[in-house]
This record gives C-alpha cells, structure tokens and sequence, in this order.
C-alpha cells in the first residue's frame, strides 16, 4: 500500500513564541516547529496499516524552506521518504491556496490511501482535507477511529466517530482519511530511526513544479484577520475555604445572589 499523509510544521504549542507581527499574520520564525500534532496521530496509523500490509508512507507538507528539519521526526518515526512544497510566495496563504497546493503535489504522486489529521495546532480549521478530497475527487471519509482496508479489493472501511457514536463508512480506494487521535499514540523515534532519516528522500517543490492554473498565496488570500486583541483581564477571585458544610452553603448563596440558581 502506498500512503501519503499531509503533515505540517506548526510552532510548538508546548514551548510558544508565536505571534501576530504588523501585517497581522502569524510570526513563527522565533517559534521552535513540531509536526502537527493531530498529524502525528495519522502518521502512527499509516505506519500500522503498512507494518500490516505492506508498502511505504510519504509525508507531503506545505511549508517554509526550514520545514525539513521537522519532517526529518517523521522520518525517524519510519515514514520512507518526504515532499515539501515550498516557495516565498506561499508566505499568507490562506486554506483555500493550501487545499490548491496539497491538492496539485497529490496529483504527482501514486497513492492508494491519503491521511491527515482532523485539524491543526496554529489554524484549528479543519476543513484543508475535504477542500483536497473535493479537488481531487477522492471519496472522503472524516473522524476515523478505526481504519480498515482490503488493498486485494480497493476498498477501504473506516468507523467514524459521530455525535451519537460510530458510523461505518466504506469507499473505493483512493480515499482521503481524516484521522483522530483514537487511532492510537504515535511513537517515539528510535536511535536507528533517527540515523536512519538523515539518509531519507526529501524532494523539494515549488509553485513552478506544480504548473497551478489559480492563483495561489498570501498576495490572493480569500480571508485575512480583521482585528486582533487580548481577552479581558481575570477578574477578582473568592477562595473558600471554610469546612465541607459552610462552604456549601457559602456557595449556593452566591449562586443565588447572582440569580444562578
């Protein structure tokens, strides 16, 4: 089987740093970058479906020109090799130039399945994967908890998670996947992963090699941020300490002074 999973650098959401700069875009360069998160998750199910079936798993992320620093994790975890599309003309774009972009990178290459997280760290939109499954007309099956395909049929079952518990889905394959954290923990890269990615395939792209028709980029972006501020201040807090019985009672008079209860 072969797997691509969409995978971005966003900053670290452990560590922080980022912020808005004058033209209201996001600053990262004083940010250390991670793989996204939820893309972690879809990573670690592409790495199982391949140890059970056989094949390799190709990272493809949009990004800027550091971005292969961070891919090199994925690599470690024991993806087989990268794409990183990347030009300075990118630098804004808003999602519908990232579905545009991901979408024509996918159409270089071969995949019988493509997994992405449900969403990312730094933009929180969650609507990149069906915006690239739309383009290239692959059926898209959203909020997988359990994946499972049949590559001697072409087919592929997925149960999803839904308001009231599970569906399940099944589409021809390709298919684009997005992946929930239920699919399980991903791994940590081991010692020979490690030594092993530096040697991996990392193929850079730009706008050119992609021949786009639209127009893609920060200077065609459909939506920009408008106004930005920081939330109000905490107000004044009561602690309560009193014994079991009078905090009890301290608690519903203040709820009943304020017409809560």
């Amino acid at each position: 089987m072969r797997i691509v999973v969409l995978s971005k650098p966003v900053p670290d959401p452990a560590i922080g740093g980022e912020h808005l700069g004058p033209d209201d875009r996001l600053v990262r360069s004083g940010a250390s970058a991670v793989i996204n998160g939820n893309d972690e998750y879809a990573l670690e199910a592409a790495l199982k479906l391949c140890e059970a079936h056989g094949g390799e798993v190709t990272l493809l992320a949009m990004a800027p020109e550091s971005a292969p620093e961070t891919l090199r994790k994925g690599l470690a975890m024991g993806a087989h090799r990268a794409v990183h599309v990347t030009d300075p003309a990118l630098a804004g774009s808003c999602a519908l130039s990232t579905t545009r972009v991901l979408a024509a990178a996918l159409r270089t290459q071969s995949y019988d399945l493509v997994l992405a997280g449900v969403d990312t760290s730094d933009g929180a939109g969650g609507i990149v994967a069906a915006g690239v499954a739309t383009l290239l007309g692959l059926p898209y099956l959203s909020y997988a908890a359990r994946i499972e395909p049949d590559p001697a049929a072409g087919r592929v079952r997925v149960r999803r998670l839904s308001p009231v518990g599970y569906d399940e889905l099944e589409a021809p394959m390709p298919a684009l996947i997005g992946c929930t954290q239920v699919l399980g923990e991903p791994r940590y890269p081991s010692l020979k992963g490690i030594m092993a990615a530096r040697s991996k395939e990392i193929t850079a792209l730009t706008l050119a090699d992609l021949e786009l028709e639209e127009p893609v980029g920060g200077g065609v972006a459909t939506s920009r941020l408008l106004s930005s501020h920081l939330p109000p201040s905490r107000g004044d807090t009561q602690v309560i300490r009193e014994p079991a019985a009078d905090a009890a009672r301290a608690i519903a008079d203040f709820l009943a002074d304020r017409r809560i209860v």
